[in-house]
């Protein structure tokens, strides 16, 4: 019997698909749905730093507001049923959520400075979630900022995460590192129990009619696959973190990649907005019947074959793979 399952930061999985931070798990009925059609764990949608920002300038509004006239009115304390804030549903969301299923739940925190993530990570370890992913969304637009200063940052927040809570810790990544390899080995030494390769950015787009900057979100392709493929091979055997692939992942045939070069997990995130969460089911049927036909018999057997240190040629994931390509393409 093929055995299908997968250890993601200290977690024993069922299989290595699991979906990812989206709205398919803002909901009970959602994750419901995706533990029925086959997600091995879930990831919750993120809580946004600007969320945790406007919790607390709202509190403080509330707490301040008529003190000046009545000093007195400093005794009165808002009640949590006068005012629903979303940092408050997110923490019932996991509680709701570790209740009515049996995968792990892990949350997801965006944001890009410090901030109030050490509190808002205790609170989210006590409601129950199985994990955190941390997803470090930094765009820097200050031409003063140093690209020392920017890993500067994710490292802090890391390490601010890390003295906050027990439960294990996830980075998500960006690629835009002048050296990947060192981030993720500095990382990987400041403790993070994974990595996840790699967030997307959204770039805006113009509104020509209104004349005005609008957002754009667009579903990911297979052709995303490539990046995190890349890295994944090069980091494999190289940090003690997990190694979970996302953005790109939509066939059994990605899996198997990515299972290949040393991912620990692949997330499932856009594939399932088009062809609905039960998709994963024909997934995991298709990633069955190659190892059979292949005579795999586990995922671990077959984890990092592929990988840099692993592959009978090496230099295919640095410079000469760059060179060999461009002489083997030939125009129509």
């Amino acid at each position: 019997m093929i055995n299908l399952s997968t250890t993601y930061l200290g977690l024993k999985l069922r299989t290595p698909m699991i979906s990812s931070a989206s709205p398919l798990a803002q909901d009970i009925p959602g994750i419901r749905c995706l533990e029925d059609a086959g997600a091995s764990a879930v990831v919750l949608p993120s809580l946004f730093e600007e969320q945790l920002r406007l919790e607390t300038l709202e509190l403080d509004h509330r707490l301040s507001a008529g003190t000046e006239s009545f000093p007195e009115a400093l005794s009165f304390f808002p009640q949590p049923s006068e005012f629903h804030l979303g940092p408050e549903e997110y923490l019932g969301l996991i509680r709701k959520a570790k209740e009515a299923v049996q995968i792990p739940v892990i949350a997801s925190l965006n944001g890009s400075t410090v901030g109030g993530w050490i509190q808002y990570a205790k609170q989210i370890e006590q409601a129950g979630a199985d994990a955190l992913e941390c997803n470090i969304y930094f765009i820097p637009t200050d031409m003063d900022l140093s690209g020392a200063t920017v890993e500067q940052t994710y490292l802090e927040i890391l390490n601010v995460v890390k003295s906050a809570v027990v439960i294990p810790v996830a980075v998500k990544l960006s690629p835009f590192f002048s050296n990947l390899a060192n981030m993720a080995k500095r990382l990987d030494a400041e403790r993070a129990d994974g990595l996840v390769l790699f967030n997307r950015f959204y770039q805006p787009d113009i509104d020509l009619e209104e004349l005005e900057v609008k957002p754009n979100v667009l579903l990911s392709t297979p052709q995303a696959l490539r990046l995190p493929l890349t890295w994944i091979g090069i980091l494999y055997g190289r940090v003690r973190a997990s190694l979970a692939a996302t953005s790109g992942i939509h066939t059994a045939e990605d899996v198997l990649k990515m299972l290949m070069v040393g991912a620990d997990v692949t997330m499932f995130c856009s594939a399932l907005f088009r062809k609905g969460p039960f998709y994963l089911r024909e997934v995991e049927k298709e990633l069955l019947t190659w190892m059979e036909e292949h005579e795999y018999e586990s995922v671990k057997q077959m984890r990092g074959s592929m990988s840099q240190l692993r592959c009978a040629d090496p230099s295919a994931f640095e410079r000469a793979q760059y060179m060999r390509a461009i002489k083997s393409y030939q125009p129509a």
